[in-house]
């Protein structure tokens, strides 16, 4: 299993996308979405090149130059605020096959400083070619580092267009005006038809090609900076999916069908696909971050009563561990202790503990004596499916000053038997608040396709009163990435249903037995048949796999 201290793994990038929410929880969302592309031709790259030497010869020079012009970069939005003071931001460094580094930002403004209008977007952000003559270095670099393509019909071949009608980052955008506000994306730049136009790789571009920044930071650091300002609420999730997507990877295995299904090796896969050019192994060598998020976040950990987590040397005896000192102590109980110790700590929720105080080693909460407000708490995630772990993480979130797990059991003089007594007898399992809150939550980091089969769980397992309500409540949250493909409402909800009803199904469950919308038979392509089953059968091989038949040996 690759765990999540493996820098770069799946549940390290989901650690670090968890992280992040929970800075928007705490913050709001991003205004600013920004990337830098290392630029080969810099002059630091070129003058410390050798005779008959290209940037790709030297993947060492290239990435300590391209990491010491992002740390330039953090310098001047964190400390010389020239886009405005920042509350919270992450960065991702990522290399693309081609093995140039990028680098995405995502910042959340201080209030003062936050973008609320076309106007403000304006001040910030270019989405025209500057005036030649006014301008003539800004000129050179929009040219030669932010028009896109061509693509299109320009230039069918170019990567964004491949196998599409269209470029799928929807180039040429359309002349406009002024800025507006677009509907949960981006804003539409101001891209005045102005006549201003210049031949890019063989073709006549304007500015409908131009592709988003900001003029001060372009002209610093000369090469592609992307700025966007982050539309909505809606785009969060989506932005922040993609700057942690992790690597590219692919893997196929063939295995007897007669064998039953082994161990799933985790690190092997891992190793078996995923794509590593030479910058990214210097930048790993170099010991550079990958990542970063400030303020920082700590995970809480959440366990039931003796059921914490503890490490220990692969050959110390049973006996030794469990008498070890300390090892009956976690962050929970500890936080348990600070209650009892300390009586203004308990007006602090768990999840908010970080802020206030610092966990020292021996795992002792210490009250901070300066409260900066430098670090987040996030408990982390529990499933309704896993019971009282659901019901204790519920009551975290919602109760203060517990001392002790039975503590957190006692409501009004009574100790409870269960934290779902406990949560009911406060009145936090009322109608269906609890399972309300618990997709509200998971609509914060979770992908509609997770929150889809979070519903379908829910389901099965919660039984919740009001089915239709709920259904109703969140089918929004649920149907997002189907909203970016069609706009019938109608299509939209058919298409949740379906994918709900195939969840369901795969759990041995039938979704007519729940009070939900019919499934229109016109929108089923599968018309009922097993999802596997219809998904084989939808597989329509391409002219040029058809061909490649006729090239492999006869055995």
């Amino acid at each position: 299993m690759l765990s999540t201290s493996f820098i770069g793994g799946p549940r390290d990038m989901r650690r670090q996308y968890m992280d992040a929410m929970a800075l928007v929880r705490k913050f709001g969302k991003p205004d600013i979405f920004l990337t830098m592309t290392c630029n080969p031709n810099w002059d630091e790259i070129t003058r410390e090149l050798h005779p008959m030497q290209s940037p790709q010869d030297r993947p060492d020079l290239v990435v300590r130059i391209f990491r010491a012009k992002l740390e330039e970069l953090k310098k001047r939005l964190t400390k010389q605020h020239i886009l405005g003071k920042i509350r919270a931001y992450v960065y991702v460094v990522e290399f693309q096959k081609r093995g140039l580094a990028h680098a995405h930002f995502l910042l959340i403004m201080q209030r003062k400083y936050k973008l609320t209008c076309p106007e403000q977007y304006d001040l910030l952000i270019s989405a025209e070619i500057p005036d030649k003559k006014k301008y003539p270095q800004l000129y050179k670099m929009v040219i030669k580092h932010m028009m896109h393509g061509p693509c299109g019909l320009l230039n069918p071949k170019c990567q964004c267009t491949k196998g599409r009608a269209s470029c799928k980052n929807h180039y040429p955008r359309a002349f406009s005006n002024a800025t507006s506000q677009g509907k949960d994306s981006y804003p539409i730049y101001r891209r005045r038809d102005d006549g201003r136009k210049k031949t890019v790789r063989g073709c006549e571009l304007d500015n409908r090609w131009v592709v988003p920044y900001n003029p001060y930071l372009l002209r610093l650091f000369n090469c592609h900076v992307n700025v966007e300002a982050c539309g909505s609420i809606k785009a969060v999730k989506y932005l922040f999916k993609y700057i942690y997507k992790g690597h590219d990877r692919a893997s196929v295995a063939v295995t007897d069908a007669n064998k039953a299904d082994g161990d799933v090796d985790e690190i092997k896969q891992y190793r078996d696909a995923r794509w590593v050019t030479p910058p990214e192994a210097l930048w790993r060598i170099f010991s550079f971050d990958r990542s970063q998020n400030s303020p920082p976040v700590m995970q809480l950990q959440l366990h039931l009563e003796n059921m914490h987590m503890v490490s220990f040397h692969e050959r110390a005896k049973v006996n030794h561990v469990v008498q070890h000192p300390g090892v009956d102590r976690s962050m929970l109980t500890a936080y348990f202790e600070a209650n009892r110790l300390h009586e203004e700590a308990r007006g602090i929720l768990y999840r908010d503990f970080p802020e206030w105080y610092t966990l020292q080693q021996g795992k002792v909460w210490q009250r901070r004596k300066r409260n900066t407000g430098g670090q987040v708490g996030r408990i982390v995630s529990a499933h309704p499916a896993e019971g009282e772990r659901f019901y204790l993480r519920l009551l975290l979130n919602h109760v203060t000053g517990a001392t002790s797990y039975a503590d957190l059991r006692t409501v009004d003089g009574d100790t409870l038997p269960s934290f779902r007594e406990a949560a009911q007898r406060r009145g936090l399992l009322e109608a269906d608040d609890t399972i309300d809150e618990c997709l509200n939550e998971a609509a914060i980091y979770q992908m509609s396709s997770a929150l889809r089969r979070l519903f379908a769980t829910i389901l099965l397992y919660c039984k919740p009163n009001d089915v239709a309500e709920l259904w109703q409540r969140h089918l929004d949250s649920m149907s997002e990435d189907y909203h970016r493909s069609t706009q019938s409402k109608t299509h939209v909800q058919q298409m949740v249903l379906i994918d709900i009803r195939n969840i369901l199904q795969s759990m041995g469950k039938d979704i007519k037995t729940f009070p939900l919308p019919t499934i229109i038979d016109r929108y089923d392509d599968s018309h009922g048949t097993d999802r596997e089953i219809y998904e084989e059968e939808s597989i329509k091989p391409t002219t040029e796999d058809v061909a490649m038949k006729e090239t492999l040996n006869e055995e």
